[in-house]
């Protein structure tokens, strides 16, 4: 007789539950899951009293401190795969805590000593190196063509009119390094318009939670006469939809997260400049999808080209099982 099946895997994504940082811990939970049968189930917690300010080591992590929209306790999972500072208190301490039964997997470089994790998944532009590190171009995310042509079938209704070439633009907003002020915002958005109008094409814009007011503003108003969507904040966000429907993808330097996702469709992705000092790791990222045949600075046209979509997701979680099998 043969050897029975293994059981489901179980499998935590815990985030702090913003978008973009969800995004990465579900992203690869869900691919693990669709190479092994495995239940996953999103976690997003956060810290009473201000603990989560406190570098990990000093956050105590006790269950009273913790909030949580489902229980952080026993029975603990198979996988733990977490991203975002404020799981870190967490991450450090699960091994520990579960007896060694949980593999636990942390995206983005955690800035903590790396022996507490099994796996640290970070973009390669961060340059982390260790024996449980395994850097892969941006970040993990939920989109695999299945996913885009689902997205695609829902919107098709309000999408199949609009003239080619469909131009998505997904705006990104103010960080560390990065700025959006209303006068480039406007900037910007006359070289978008300009480029369409000329094209004969039509626009689908969305902005990202990080989008300043005035530039959101001053954006719809010069894009507003062209053909198009423009969300509206009001609704579901048709995000997805709008980067299955393009034949050009524009997005703004600032956000790893918004050019992995564009790059994961296969078409030309053009990248629009911001205000700010930017990094050197940012300019590696780009650098890099730029040499993958990728991406491309935006020159107020819509060049085509090809390239393989970028399936970072399925090879890191690749990796994650083949470490987790060869631990058992």
């Amino acid at each position: 007789m043969g050897r029975a099946a293994k059981p489901p895997l179980t499998i935590w994504a815990v985030s702090d539950g913003r978008a973009g940082i969800e995004a990465q811990a579900v992203g690869l939970a869900h691919a693990v899951a669709r190479l092994r049968s495995a239940e996953v189930i999103v976690k997003r917690i956060g810290w009473r009293w201000g603990l989560g300010r406190l570098p990990s080591r000093l956050n105590p992590a006790l269950p009273w401190t913790i909030e949580a929209d489902s229980p952080i306790a026993p029975p603990w999972p198979d996988l733990w795969i977490a991203a975002g500072r404020a799981t870190l208190p967490l991450s450090v301490r699960m091994r520990a805590r579960s007896g060694g039964r949980t593999f636990v997997v942390q995206t983005q470089d955690p800035r903590v000593p790396l022996d507490p994790f099994d796996l640290v998944i970070p973009p390669a532009h961060d340059q982390l190196v260790g024996p449980n590190v395994f850097p892969i171009l941006g970040a993990p995310n939920r989109l695999t063509p299945e996913r885009l042509a689902e997205e695609l079938a829902r919107w098709q209704d309000r999408l199949a009119a609009l003239p080619h070439p469909r131009v998505a633009v997904i705006v990104g907003g103010r960080s560390k390094v990065f700025d959006l002020p209303e006068a480039h915002a406007a900037a910007l958005a006359t070289r978008i318009a300009g480029a369409v109008e000329r094209a004969g094409g039509s626009l689908l814009l969305s902005f990202t939670r990080r989008t300043p007011e005035a530039a959101r503003r001053a954006m719809r108003e010069r894009l507003a006469r062209l053909p198009g969507i423009i969300w509206d904040d009001q609704g579901e966000n048709p995000y997805f939809a709008f980067l299955a429907a393009a034949d050009a993808i524009l997005i703004t330097e600032d956000s790893t997260n918004l050019a992995t996702d564009a790059a994961a469709t296969g078409k030309p992705v053009h990248v629009l400049p911001m205000v700010g000092r930017g990094s050197d790791k940012f300019r590696k990222f780009h650098e890099d999808l730029a040499r993958r045949g990728v991406a491309r600075p935006f020159d107020d046209g819509f060049p085509a080209w090809r390239y393989a979509p970028l399936a970072e997701t399925d090879r890191a979680a690749k990796e994650l099982l083949r470490r987790f099998d060869a631990r058992e």
